[in-house]
């Protein structure tokens, strides 16, 4: 188990319209005029003020808990997303996908007479700048998990409430609030077996509809130019690349999940780890932007369950290991910094990522066709086969001896399905001191899984040029999307592997046995 989403790959032909009407068939949608005076169940009045509908990873408009609240309210609604102190410190590529993400989104809203108000700075800041020159009364968000957003919110809501505004938060980002899944003894899950079982059969909820209307203010406060933001520029030259594999937006996703509902659920658990083939759904990056809901790909998924599909259960374990990652993520905010396991605090990792055999591997450069191949999809793609990810943790962290860390930073700055939780957990499985991980002493083979998930060397040749006679496109596109200071040409040879599988496995072990002995 592993990365974004395990690269998720859930019978469509009645699937596909069924999402398309975002589930409208289950709810009455609200309609008509504002009502000023609406009165709430408790028969107060309800404020006639704006509400300022603050979007971050959330990038829809069905099953949004709090767009649907806020449009059953009648009130007037304006759409905001900030480039705060949370969203500066994303990576190179998942910056530049969010930029993507924003103007879909932001299209979205104008084809339902609404707008998307864009501004930079400190996300209080900013609000209150918004509050007053908008006379809103409330700031409304979904909730995120990841500790820099939780420190943010936690400042919001608390400065906001005590300045007389309902800042509210609401779900929307996972099937269930990590608090709200115990254990018997009523402490958080640490391993996925008993975690999926708890949840399989619990109920999250219908999808919401999106509104049939958003009320817009009488007067739009003034908005920021996406493009002023340059959100592609960290991506340098890359970007050029890359953008040709991106499909944002909430319909790009919805049509995923139906065309692998249709097309190649039936197959997911027997193929989903051959490396060249198509049999996941691509629905990480909508995961991680919110252009879709956890719980729409859930419903999806069981009705295609119950249908018959052969892989839909495997395909709704692989939604909930990222709930897991999520739920974890929750109850141990240290998952990105500080081993799972304390007691492998000394484990003799190399913390220099300057070294030459870990410049080798980031570079693609490792000598190790399978583990090169992973490298140069990401590069020219954004994302990376789920099981060439394993593949290459396993190469960094145990052959290379390389610090875990190391190699959860890069793919944060690389991937456009980068998702904090499932990165973090991901790496820390893989180097054996994380939740429910592998065995140190697991090693992956790469060759032995290039045998095995390649046969034909499909996924080597798409994405290695070197000794190739006539290499696609899809191999020398790695050249020009990766930077130019690295200096690596089309014409060079394929370089002999910088530790070879046998060596670096003789390594791992020995170094896991002598921290072992001293240990004990």
């Amino acid at each position: 188990m592993m990365f974004a989403m395990r690269q998720f790959g859930p019978i469509a032909g009645i699937v596909a319209p069924w999402l398309r009407k975002r589930f409208s068939c289950f709810f009455a949608i609200h309609g008509g005029t504002p009502d000023v005076s609406k009165k709430n169940g408790q028969g107060l009045r309800v404020s006639s003020s704006p509400i300022i509908l603050w979007f971050r990873r959330d990038l829809r408009l069905s099953d949004h808990p709090a767009l649907h609240e806020a449009a059953q309210t009648g009130r007037r609604v304006i759409p905001v997303f900030l480039d705060d102190e949370v969203t500066a410190t994303l990576g190179a590529a998942p910056r530049f996908r969010l930029g993507l993400a924003v103007e879909s989104f932001g299209d979205a809203l104008g084809r339902h007479g609404s707008r998307l108000i864009l501004r930079r700075g400190r996300a209080l800041e900013v609000l209150r700048a918004l509050i007053a020159e908008t006379g809103a009364g409330a700031v409304w968000w979904t909730r995120a998990y990841d500790p820099d957003s939780k420190a943010r919110d936690t400042e919001v809501k608390a400065a906001l409430r005590a300045e007389g505004v309902d800042a509210r938060s609401f779900g929307g980002a996972v099937l269930f609030e990590p608090w709200t899944v115990e254990t018997g003894q009523g402490g958080y899950y640490k391993v996925y077996s008993p975690y999926w079982r708890a949840v399989k059969d619990r109920d999250p909820g219908l999808p919401m509809p999106r509104p049939a209307r958003i009320f817009a203010p009488e007067v739009w406060p003034a908005s920021d130019s996406l493009s002023d933001w340059r959100m592609d520029v960290p991506m340098r030259r890359g970007a050029d690349i890359v953008r040709g594999w991106q499909s944002p937006g909430e319909d790009a996703a919805a049509d995923m999940l139906g065309s692998f509902l249709e097309r190649r659920v039936e197959g997911y658990k027997a193929r989903r780890d051959f490396l060249a083939e198509d049999a996941t759904s691509g629905l990480s990056e909508g995961l991680s932007y919110g252009e879709i809901s956890p719980r729409t790909i859930w419903h999806a998924g069981r009705r295609a369950m119950e249908e018959g599909a052969a892989g839909a259960e495997h395909f709704l374990k692989e939604l909930v290991w990222r709930e897991f990652a999520w739920h974890l993520a929750h109850h141990c905010p240290g998952l990105a910094t500080e081993n799972w396991r304390p007691e492998w605090a000394g484990f003799p990792w190399d913390t220099d990522e300057d070294r030459p055999e870990v410049v080798a591997w980031k570079q693609a450069r490792t000598g190790i066709p399978a583990v090169d191949a992973g490298l140069r999809e990401m590069y020219v793609t954004g994302r990376m086969h789920n099981r060439a990810r394993m593949i290459v943790a396993s190469y960094l962290t145990k052959h290379l001896m390389a610090d875990w860390r190391i190699g959860m930073h890069w793919f944060a700055d690389c991937l456009t399905d980068w998702d904090w939780a499932a990165n973090a957990m991901g790496w820390q499985w893989v180097a054996g001191c994380g939740p429910d991980a592998a065995p140190y002493f697991r090693v992956f083979n790469p060759v032995g899984q290039q045998e095995k998930f390649d046969p034909d060397q499909s996924y080597i040749r798409r994405w290695i040029a070197e000794e190739q006679g006539q290499p696609p496109d899809t191999a020398l596109a790695y050249f020009d999307a990766v930077p130019a200071s690295w200096g690596l040409a089309r014409e060079a040879r394929y370089p002999a592997p910088v530790v070879t599988p046998e060596a670096g496995r003789k390594r791992a072990l020995s170094a896991y046995e002598a921290w072992k002995a001293d240990r004990e």
